[in-house]
């Protein structure tokens, strides 16, 4: 029996985001979209349902908590099963909030419509803009686009973790410039790059299946790739790796040395306070989160980071901060024992140390 697909849209730019939702109703018989948009000041969703005669419903709701998550759960849920149980279309778009994380809605939603799949997940990217956008020290709340009050996330943050989920990616602006090819160092050679939103075939978004699971590989920091590209603006990609952990005094004393500036830095590392975590780090737009991922198991963790930039200059420093951070010869040679008991400068980033960390 077949069931309805459900394509998701995530972009930064609600303008691209509208203009190819719109392009898809003419040129996707029986396509339906439907479109949140979030006020957190206020509160509200606005709920937008399209399909090529127009609009059918256009509604304002009250959320428990104004959040992607709580939309999805209250509002997304029961409209798209509400959609497909009316047998009026025969795919489903699911326009995003700007900014929203695609892998975690892409988890809320799998399985959760009956007759219904979860069908190739996009992305789409302004290449003339993406330089700022991605390397910019803007956050989203700058630009009026934060999902929540306190949505501090720079708009580099949201957009790779957008771009590095899809499983297409919609390429806007020209091509051949710093921006295309900053793309194409962060783009996984898994995903399927499309070029212009009016020459984009709709069959590709609602043919297929998306595959969460290589989906949330290409994100994992404990599987991070260098992708690499084209170098003709200056793009670099460092690949950064170590047995080693990063000794905790000295990673915060570096820390702004290893992930400041016009870089767009993921990955893993591990501390020799807590040998059992592996830790996870991501930077763009000169904001660096780290925490606490994953249980190491019985291996020892390793350290490994992707850094991509388009400053010369910022190469040599990180890769001379990566260096600075990790434990010395002699400090490796002494193994772990002498790290018991002694305090975790880092709990306040990472959380309490655990039995098991």
């Amino acid at each position: 029996m077949s069931t309805t697909p459900i394509s998701l849209l995530a972009a930064i730019d609600p303008v691209l985001r509208d203009a190819l939702s719109a392009n898809l109703l003419m040129d996707q018989p029986g396509l339906v979209v439907l479109r949140h948009e979030l006020d957190a000041n206020a509160g509200t969703l606005r709920r937008l349902v399209l399909d090529a005669g127009g609009i059918v419903e256009d509604e304002q709701v009250y959320l428990e908590h104004p959040c992607a998550g709580c939309a999805v759960r209250e509002d997304a849920i029961p409209t798209l099963q509400r959609l497909v149980d009316s047998g009026r279309w025969d795919a489903i778009l699911f326009a995003l909030p700007v900014g929203a994380d695609a892998l975690m809605l892409a988890r809320a939603l799998d399985g959760a419509v009956e007759g219904a799949h979860l069908s190739p997940v996009a992305a789409i990217v302004d290449a003339d803009a993406a330089v700022r956008d991605i390397l910019g020290d803007d956050t989203l709340a700058e630009r009026g686009l934060g999902m929540t009050q306190d949505d501090e996330r720079s708009v580099g943050e949201a957009l790779c973790s957008q771009l590095e989920y899809a499983d297409v990616l919609i390429l806007c602006g020209d091509m051949g410039t710093a921006g295309d090819e900053l793309i194409e160092h962060l783009r996984a050679h898994d995903t399927l790059g499309v070029r212009g939103i009016h020459t984009l075939d709709p069959g590709i978004l609602f043919t297929g299946e998306h595959n969460p699971e290589s989906a949330s590989h290409r994100c994992d920091p404990r599987t991070v790739q260098p992708w690499g590209g084209p170098t003709a603006h200056g793009t670099w990609t460092l690949d950064l790796s170590s047995k080693r952990p990063f000794h905790p005094d000295r990673l915060l004393k570096h820390i702004e040395r290893l992930g400041s500036g016009k870089l767009r830095s993921r990955g893993r590392f591990w501390v020799p306070t807590r040998p059992g975590t592996i830790c996870q780090w991501d930077g763009a737009g000169g904001q660096v989160s780290i925490g606490s991922h994953s249980s190491s198991g019985r291996e020892l963790p390793t350290t490994r980071l992707i850094v991509t930039g388009i400053d010369p200059a910022d190469r040599q420093r990180v890769a001379d901060a990566f260096r600075d951070c990790l434990l010395t010869d002699e400090e490796w040679e002494q193994g772990l024992l002498p790290w018991l008991g002694r305090p975790d400068p880092l709990s306040p980033w990472l959380g309490e140390r655990s039995r098991s960390a």
